[in-house]
């Protein structure tokens, strides 16, 4: 399963003590308890309810539940009065939850993630903190929903580009594993362990606990014996520890059944 990135840590704490806990409930995947802190100010101040439609979308993708409480979130930032930077950032959290949706199977909305995405680079300027993101879903999206590992690629550099450039650690973790994945199924190895190692070290500097399991499990694929095993065990106690998020790992982790079964 392909992960899909999430806001940067700076993004949700904003140095102050209210972003702060809401990052550390989020880092563990307590979405909901993250979101819940935002309420009082959600009503009224943009920012704080895009965060908190952000954390809610994001909890789909990792858990494969709560898409009704993320629509209501979305519809309700969108409802405030916005600015263009704030529409496009609404509008690539919609992308973001309808590409969930149909990567997921809970339904088909590839062309709203589309149109979507569109609107979002309409309305981002291009030097806005926010088309790294972008620039990175829209690569999955021509990845994932197009077939087009080559746009795909060069959607994600750009994102990557820009990610390391802005100090921005968790999106950091998210292109370098996208681009490891390309690098492995170009038959890159080398190029590919160096990815997924980098991906899982900016996860761990960041405190992105919730997305250390998955990174340990795609450095796992391309390491010999026995640091492959250890790896997928190191995965497995974390994705436990953490309430088993996200859901789709746990394909991963199973191990396969035995010839003589």
């Amino acid at each position: 399963m392909t992960e899909t990135a999430a806001p940067h840590p700076a993004r949700s704490t904003g140095g102050d003590p209210l972003g702060h806990a809401v990052w550390r409930l989020r880092s563990r995947g307590c979405w909901e308890d993250a979101a819940a802190l935002l309420d009082a100010l959600a009503g009224s101040e943009p920012p704080a309810a895009l965060l908190r439609a952000e954390l809610l979308v994001e909890r789909c993708m990792f858990t494969g539940d709560g898409w009704g409480r993320a629509e209501e979130a979305l519809r309700a930032a969108e409802s405030l009065s916005l600015t263009d930077e704030e529409r496009g950032a609404a509008a690539c959290e919609r992308g973001y939850l309808a590409y969930a949706a149909t990567l997921l199977r809970v339904r088909d909305r590839a062309d709203e993630a589309r149109a979507a995405l569109g609107r979002a680079a309409a309305l981002l300027a291009p030097d806005s903190p926010g088309r790294a993101l972008l620039d990175f879903r829209r690569g999955l999206m021509a990845q994932h929903m197009a077939g087009n590992a080559q746009a795909a690629e060069a959607a994600y550099r750009r994102a990557h580009n820009a990610a390391l450039s802005r100090g921005d650690a968790l999106l950091g973790s998210y292109t370098w594993r996208h681009l490891a994945a390309l690098a492995l199924e170009n038959g890159d190895v080398p190029e590919a362990r160096h990815g997924f190692a980098e991906s899982l070290r900016l996860r761990e500097e960041a405190g992105f606990l919730v997305g250390i399991a998955p990174a340990l499990v795609a450095l796992a694929e391309v390491q010999p014996e026995p640091e492959a095993t250890r790896l997928r065990a190191e995965a497995t106690r974390l994705f436990r520890l953490l309430g088993e998020v996200p859901r789709w790992l746990s394909a991963q982790l199973t191990p396969p059944p035995s010839p003589t079964a």
